[in-house]
């Protein structure tokens, strides 16, 4: 059974750089906006100075039970960058979330490639997003030419995503956007018999669906993944897996898909997103995956 193991990496760009990371927090940069947030993951010393960390144009604090983002320098409501390829609106959140993960900018061009690749008989794959968020991963399947269904439990998220494809250029490409849970929507796209070459799935830790669905992956995961099997068809391109915040490990991602290999042939890749700290050799770590290909 073939498996390869990977680290990959976000690379600094023109609108997007991990300027420094340590002590529990991170320095990025989102075109020419500056912001500081927590990261667990930065298990290290920061390199650049205090007054340098200081002169941020937005850091999201927590004191106690509240957060909040902090204002430093005037900074738009929200703004444009570009990205592998696509270009995204970027706001700060109450989720201390931006509404991008450039870790996933090396995922976004597989799927690109396994979209683009001639395993498949069929001309125009369809791929399924599942917890889809605002759409970088549907706008690079639809990129690529696929017919892409994208569901998420978030109307705001939705609507955002939608905004992303408008100005990447691409809303005119056949991108279905669907609010919903994406369990009960899983279970009914099995009795309606549709089926998929592509699979997405990015499911949090923890999370609610549009009508107060509950999700939790140590109990929900395992039974979505078996769910989700169903939906492929005869001649399946790619299954893949992201996760967070869990604290699993890819080994663990990996064995849900092993199946697939003796179902259909190809071999899994598994391994870690990282960001590359500019001017630096560190990595940040940022979760892990698990990827299916034929």
């Amino acid at each position: 059974m073939s498996t390869n193991t990977s680290i990959l990496i976000t690379k600094p760009t023109q609108d997007y750089e991990l300027l420094d990371s340590g002590d529990g927090e991170k320095m990025e940069r989102y075109g020419s906006v500056v912001l500081s947030r927590p990261d667990p993951q930065a298990l290290w010393k920061k390199r650049l100075s205090v007054k340098e960390w200081k002169n941020v144009d937005a850091e999201f604090v927590r004191d106690g039970k509240s957060t909040e983002w902090v204002i430093h320098h005037d900074i738009p409501e929200r703004w444009q960058i570009e990205l592998a390829g696509l270009k995204f609106w970027i706001r700060p959140t109450t989720f201390k979330h931006t509404g991008l993960f450039p870790e996933h900018v090396e995922n976004w061009e597989w799927i690109r490639e396994q979209v683009k690749s001639q395993k498949s008989k069929v001309q125009s794959p369809r791929v399924l997003n599942l917890f889809g968020y605002t759409g970088a991963a549907s706008l690079a399947a639809a990129q690529a030419g696929a017919e892409v269904v994208h569901v998420d439990g978030s109307k705001v998220a939705i609507g955002w995503a939608r905004e992303n494809a408008e100005i990447s250029g691409i809303a005119d490409r056949p991108i279905r956007w669907i609010l919903d849970d994406a369990v009960a929507f899983v279970k009914r796209e099995i009795r309606r018999g549709n089926k998929y070459e592509g699979i997405i799935m990015d499911p949090p830790a923890f999370g609610h669906g549009p009508k107060k669905e509950m999700w939790q992956i140590e109990k929900d995961f395992v039974g979505f993944v078996e769910l989700c099997k169903e939906l492929l068809s005869d001649e399946p391109l790619f299954f893949l897996l992201n996760g967070y915040a869990s604290g699993y490990s890819p080994i663990a991602y990996k064995q849900n898909l092993d199946d697939l290999v003796e179902k259909f042939g190809g071999g899994v890749e598994i391994g870690e997103l990282t960001i590359a700290e500019a001017g630096s050799e560190r990595l940040l770590p940022c979760g892990i995956f698990a990827r299916w290909s034929k």
